[in-house]
């Protein structure tokens, strides 16, 4: 019997053939995932897929608290009445972190928040009217938060320093 060069393998042995670098492929995309979820990068992805913030505590001390995902579960303290620069405090429980906001400044002025006992934090309004600080760590108990709306000298802010005071007990919203 004369073998053909022509004669192809049967169907069924050449799709195994071409399955076989798929195959390989395949698990090389899969080792290539599994990998990268093993790392620290991957242990934040998977942090912030399972909705946990990225830095709990004195973790999050300076961090921003948009990017560390401590804005999720923030409660705010804003006095309605009397809150020239609509200033408020943020906590965040699962971040045991607090931030200041201010929404009605202007370019130059300043916004603080101090955990009593702990450190202190400045940012100051670039453009436009608003600005937060980085996170402080609240401690888990209590604390005493200050923050401060604090003008421009000379500026276009029509309030003076303006402060308020928030512990755990407040009535966060």
């Amino acid at each position: 019997m004369t073998s053909n060069p022509d004669d192809k393998p049967p169907a069924g042995r050449r799709s195994r053939l071409r399955s076989a670098p798929a195959l390989a492929f395949s698990v090389a995309i899969v080792g290539a995932v599994l990998a990268a979820f093993m790392t620290p990068l991957g242990d934040h992805m998977m942090k912030a897929l399972l909705d946990e913030p990225t830095c709990p505590g004195d973790a999050c001390e300076g961090k921003n608290p948009e990017s560390q995902g401590c804005g999720e579960d923030a409660r705010t303290f804003k006095p309605d009445a009397g809150n020239p620069a609509h200033l408020q405090i943020r906590h965040s429980e699962n971040c045991k972190a607090v931030w200041a906001k201010i929404t009605r400044g202007n370019p130059g002025d300043l916004v603080t928040v101090a955990v009593a006992g702990g450190t202190k934090r400045t940012a100051e309004i670039e453009y436009d009217n608003d600005q937060f600080t980085h996170m402080v760590a609240a401690p888990d108990g209590e604390f005493r938060i200050t923050a401060c709306a604090v003008p421009k000298a000379g500026g276009a802010s029509t309030f003076e320093n303006y402060c308020i005071h928030a512990t755990e007990a407040t009535a966060w919203r």
